[in-house]
């Protein structure tokens, strides 16, 4: 059995619990910007903007490897990709093989010391204010569209000690369950390893922008999700409900749906 403790006390008890809690994105807080997100300003990966973008400017503000994927991914369409880093290099926050690909495409401009300041547009997106920093110079750019791909923040911190996460509170599932997260994976009580989807806790699947490695886009998750849903109805299969059973606590969520059989988890 697991229990999700609500926050006003009350308790959802369930055989397998799905968590979809997704995660924050780290904000630009730029007013002008924000009101934009959508309409040129996205938040994430590049996918499936991409080929709307073919013979424009875009730009990417961010200096790990999902920008440096970003970028790339862009310049297979746009006519310039233009990668705004805060920062003067690359190499403290990506890695080798694409900080390489990225100074040898021409595609691609890299923008150091710059800082993103405002953005122009009244229903679209149409241009960007930057500051070089090491000058202080303030410029105004065309921009067809901006990619924010400055971190995310997972929402798990109510799973600490509880579910196996990595360093940045994503949950491990499955074949990322390395031997490095052996204590808490002292609760795995089943001979078999873990399902697709299925975290430290046995009945308990991750899915979505919450799992370590996950792609962070709709259409993957929702695939994660029946994927899970079909290894949750082979967990409930398997197992036999006893009483007395010990009991693994879940809690501070919000409960979208549930069922005597399983719950969905969401933020």
């Amino acid at each position: 059995m697991r229990v999700a403790t609500l926050a006003n006390g009350s308790e959802i008890r369930s055989r397998a619990v799905v968590l979809a809690t997704g995660v924050d994105y780290r904000s630009i807080g730029i007013a002008e910007l924000e009101r934009l997100v959508g309409s040129g300003v996205f938040y994430g990966a590049a996918t499936a903007e991409a080929r709307a973008l073919a013979g424009e400017d875009a730009f990417v503000v961010g200096a790990g490897n999902s920008a440096g994927q970003a970028a790339l991914h862009l310049a297979r369409y746009a006519a310039k990709v233009v990668m705004l880093v805060r920062g003067d290099s690359l190499a403290e926050s990506m890695s080798d093989y694409l900080i390489h690909q990225i100074h040898v495409n021409s595609k691609i401009q890299l923008r150091l010391d710059t800082e993103l300041v405002g953005g122009v547009g009244t229903h679209r997106l149409e241009a960007l204010v930057l500051n070089d920093r090491l000058s202080s110079v303030t410029t105004t750019e065309p921009a067809s569209a901006l990619f924010v791909l400055i971190g995310a923040e997972p929402r798990t911190a109510w799973l600490e000690g509880v579910i196996c996460r990595d360093e940045d509170g994503f949950l491990l599932s499955c074949r990322d369950l390395a031997p490095a997260y052996e204590p808490l994976m002292s609760e795995w009580v089943l001979r078999r390893p873990p399902y697709p989807g299925e975290t430290s806790m046995p009945g308990v699947f991750a899915i979505g922008d919450v799992r370590h490695g996950s792609v962070k886009r709709v259409a993957s998750a929702a695939g994660e999700g029946s994927i899970a849903i079909r290894f949750v109805h082979q967990y409930l299969a398997e197992t036999e409900m006893k009483d007395g059973v010990e009991q693994h606590p879940v809690r501070g969520a919000t409960i979208e749906s549930q069922s005597p059989e399983v719950c969905s988890i969401s933020a």
